[in-house]
């Protein structure tokens, strides 16, 4: 009988521990309820959402490693405490420099062509890169690639809001 209220104890303690987990992992969002640089919703892309916590205490959260190298370029006198990124699976963030990243595959990207993921366990990235393709590389080289593909990201961002506010008739006609 005694067990039975053990595990019974230890299952409540399990649910109650990862409802706060994921009130926690939600403060972010609250915070910071859309990208600062794109202006997309960061509960609906909290799957690839990023958070920068500098060492003067500030914050900033924004929808995906492309908006995180623009704060980053645009923030060279801060330097960084800590980069968190989602987990693509568990919504969760974890150390960006330690997740496992995956660049390429056949899932498009958040504000880029070419998807960037994160994966806190490797299996998980793998498992990704079985069904979607792709090549598992570090934060490093996945940061580097949205440097070097921002350009042509950024004028496929243009080009896609261009088409629709012109198909929304928002755009102003001279």
């Amino acid at each position: 009988m005694r067990s039975k209220h053990v595990v019974a104890a230890l299952a409540v303690a399990v649910i109650v521990g990862m409802l706060a987990m994921t009130a926690v992992a939600q403060d972010d969002i609250k915070q910071s309820p859309n990208c600062k640089y794109c202006g997309m919703d960061r509960q609906k892309f909290d799957f690839s959402r990023m958070l920068i916590e500098y060492d003067d205490g500030t914050s900033t959260g924004v929808c995906s490693l492309h908006c995180s190298a623009v704060e980053l370029a645009m923030n060279m006198d801060k330097t960084p405490k800590s980069i968190k990124v989602a987990d693509l699976g568990t919504k969760n963030l974890i150390d960006a420099e330690k997740a496992y990243w995956v660049i390429g595959g056949s899932k498009m990207g958040v504000m880029t062509r070419r998807g960037k993921w994160a994966f806190e366990k490797k299996d998980d990235a793998l498992a990704f890169i079985k069904t979607n393709g792709g090549t598992l590389t570090s934060f490093e080289d996945a940061i580097k690639a949205a440097y070097t593909e921002m350009y042509e990201d950024t004028k496929m961002i243009r080009d896609k809001r261009k088409m629709m506010k012109q198909s929304t008739g928002m755009e102003h006609k001279h």
